[in-house]
């Protein structure tokens, strides 16, 4: 089992990364409600939306940008 973060969609590609390396995958092979940010479990043939984790992450990301933004 991996793990990754959809980081962007380029036409019918979307582009993960998984372990700091960028793995670009067909769009039509992820969940149809999947959303840049999204945290994704790889499993065989088998792709799925670690909904928890893009939770943990988005409340990660705001935190870290809060702290860089303060006066």
């Amino acid at each position: 089992m991996q793990k990754g973060v959809v980081e962007r969609f380029k036409g019918e590609l979307a582009v993960i990364e998984i372990d700091g390396v960028t793995v670009n995958y067909p769009k039509k092979l992820l969940p149809k409600e999947v959303q840049v940010g999204d945290l994704l479990i790889i499993e065989n043939d088998t792709i799925s939306i670690d909904a928890d984790g893009t939770k943990r992450l988005k409340i990660e990301i705001d935190n870290l940008a809060d702290e860089l933004f303060e006066e």
